[in-house]
């Protein structure tokens, strides 16, 4: 219990409270909308902005924030407008945000310390800044849905049909991508690039197997995403192990227990039917 009498843990536990939050209601869209690979593209382009504020000498994360709502807009236009495939534009801006960060890391004078913590994470690093845009972006995306979830819900289900109901459905995912853009670089200390899309996907994804609900699916993806947040950190401190892969693992192991006790009760339910 000593633990939770550091400070860096107690930012560290701050931390991932608001990111479970903030991923159930935007992790909820990506996987009811069938998102998963787009944001995958973000969180991987983020890292050409990464690259650009380590050689420029500003805060990388602000950079990454630009470059990473930048590629989202761009995803989204090339594929509605510019009659580009889906799978293509999101190919072209990962691969284009990687090697921009690539090269301007190695381009940057001496030696790049921190750009492992971003590639990897590490969420007993986070600072007062990274709380605090954790708690702006949190706030503003329960307000969003707070305000406009029918129609979001409306959007992420059937956006045809909302199209004819006169919903401005180009609106909503524009602003819904750049959502989803800021809240990959939001979580970018926690889990780093290589893992964000997964704070993002699992908690919803256990979610899923117990509820269709998409109202029921965000309050289940925030609890579920604080249990594994709080037992990576302690199982991470407890092996001496890097905290952000030890989330997602606990994650994906925790998902698949559910998902187990899931397909054993609807067969015994099945069983019984049988019966009857």
């Amino acid at each position: 219990m000593e633990i939770f009498g550091y400070t860096f843990f107690q930012n560290a536990l701050l931390g991932c409270l608001l990111a479970s939050l903030l991923c159930a209601f935007v992790g909820t869209y990506i996987v009811t909308r069938r998102l998963v690979f787009i944001s995958g593209g973000i969180t991987h382009a983020s890292f050409g902005g990464i690259g650009l504020g380590i050689y420029y000498g500003i805060n990388p994360i602000l950079s990454a924030l630009v470059f990473a709502v930048a590629s989202a807009f761009g995803v989204q236009w090339m594929t509605t407008n510019g009659k580009v495939r889906e799978d293509s534009a999101i190919a072209m801006f990962w691969t284009l945000g990687m090697s921009i960060g690539i090269i301007f890391s190695f381009l940057t004078p001496g030696v790049v310390t921190d750009i492992s913590s971003y590639i990897f994470g590490n969420v007993l690093t986070i600072t007062s800044m990274d709380i605090g845009l954790l708690a702006v972006l949190t706030i503003i995306t329960a307000l969003l849905f707070i305000f406009f979830g029918r129609t979001i819900m409306l959007v992420a289900f059937d956006a045809e049909y909302a199209r004819s109901l006169h919903v401005p459905v180009k609106a909503i995912e524009y602003v819904m991508m750049m959502m989803i853009a800021m809240t990959v670089v939001s979580t970018l200390r926690m889990v780093g690039i290589v893992l964000a899309i997964s704070m993002l996907t699992i908690p919803q994804m256990t979610a899923n197997a117990i509820t269709r609900n998409f109202r029921m699916m965000i309050p289940l993806s925030a609890i579920f995403a604080l249990i594994y947040s709080i037992t990576g950190l302690i199982a991470s401190y407890w092996l001496n192990v890097p905290s952000g892969a030890c989330i997602i693992f606990v994650s994906i192991l925790f998902y698949g227990v559910v998902k187990a006790i899931k397909h054993a009760i609807d067969g015994f339910k099945y069983i019984q039917l049988d019966n009857q």
